[in-house]
């Protein structure tokens, strides 16, 4: 007999999400760019509209549909609103996706080195979690496809891919939708939407607009610089919409995080200005580091706002880890997803970036 409670086998086996550090390991408080935060942090108006009006009146529970939210963001991306629905982050409505459509007996597909998220959403509802091979480091479509069984409920495709910061076209992405069966949902997280180049979009709102079987989630952690916050929202057929509302937290957005969302919305200014630093920055990065290519060092290309590194040469990805330590940076060693040999590294501030790319310089030329 035992003395506590057991929990069911696939709860057992979970690992526990593993966020990106923002100390070393001695407790020094280090420049993070672990977590693919906003550099540019959150826009005023933004920040205005967190300590004004019902936000700041704790003794009010806030709107359980985030109502005024989903119109907003149904205006400006002319999207149905009743086909909209928040989430704590889009990390609550990716997971209980997998909670509505899988169960025991069910598989849930997703790429190698895809979101770690989707592991613990699968065997959260005791789903059995199936791995499709990459094609160096990016999605590959027929590798997924080949993963689809009578078993297979949900997948998820990350676009752009975090961490590789790799992205599926829309020609891809249609050709994927096209084969599946209708009664699989395809799940395609878009939380870094908003730094792809419009003529790069993938369809996927398109897609589900159109279709019963796609559920689209993006957040405001990114380009938005509400991470604090916790913001998401998905787009989806009414039916999926609907299942989504029966699983997700009542009152699962706060006062303050509607307000702040909400302006946020409204200031496209600062979402422009982000995405313009990132594509600039992250564009002069992979270029420094492209010339470390004899070195061993390379740059998988991305369209988010981090790039991955591999060190594939006598600098091995934890002596780099190491280093930018001792520099004062802290970036993503994702060692725990088979990428001990590489780091993910988010795009900051101009100087960040140039004093990352001199001490990896100098690092591999020594």
């Amino acid at each position: 007999m035992t003395s506590h409670p057991q929990p069911k086998e696939w709860i057992a086996a979970i690992h526990a999400y593993v966020p990106g550090k923002s100390a070393g390991d001695d407790g020094r408080s280090l420049i993070k760019l672990s977590a693919n935060e906003n550099p540019l942090g959150s826009s005023g108006q933004a920040l205005a509209a967190r300590t004004q009006g019902a936000a700041t009146d704790p003794s009010l529970y806030p709107d359980p549909d985030s109502t005024k939210l989903r119109q907003a963001i149904g205006a400006l991306h002319g999207l149905d609103p009743a086909r909209i629905v928040c989430g704590t982050g889009s990390g609550e409505l990716l997971t209980i996706a997998a909670s509505a459509f899988a169960g025991p007996g069910d598989e849930v597909i997703y790429v190698r080195y895809g979101f770690s998220l989707y592991e613990i959403a699968a065997l959260r509802c005791g789903a059995t979690p199936v791995v499709a091979p990459d094609n160096s480091y990016a999605t590959d479509v027929d590798a997924l496809l080949a993963c689809v069984t009578d078993a297979t409920s949900v997948i998820y495709l990350a676009n752009p891919n975090n961490p590789t910061g790799t992205l599926t076209s829309r020609a891809e992405l249609a050709r994927l939708h096209a084969a599946l069966p209708s009664r699989v949902l395809l799940v395609v997280d878009q939380a870094y939407a908003e730094y792809v180049a419009d003529e790069d979009d993938d369809g996927a709102l398109d897609l589900a607009r159109d279709s019963g079987n796609v559920l689209v989630t993006r957040t405001f952690a990114k380009a938005y610089g509400l991470a604090g916050d916790r913001v998401g929202w998905g787009y989806g057929s009414q039916h999926v919409i609907d299942m989504l509302n029966r699983l997700r937290g009542p009152f699962n957005i706060s006062l303050t995080a509607q307000a702040a969302a909400l302006a946020a919305l409204g200031d496209q200014d600062f979402v422009t200005r982000s995405a313009a630093h990132n594509a600039h920055w992250r564009s002069w990065f992979a270029g420094e580091l492209g010339q470390l290519g004899n070195h061993g060092v390379t740059v998988v290309p991305s369209h988010a706002n981090f790039v991955l590194v591999l060190f594939e040469g006598a600098v091995s990805a934890e002596v780099a880890f190491d280093a930018l330590m001792q520099a004062g940076y802290i970036v993503r060693w994702p060692k725990g997803q088979g990428l001990g040999h590489a780091l993910r590294i988010t795009i900051g501030h101009e100087k960040d970036m140039r004093a990352i790319a001199a001490v990896l310089r100098d690092l591999v030329s020594a």
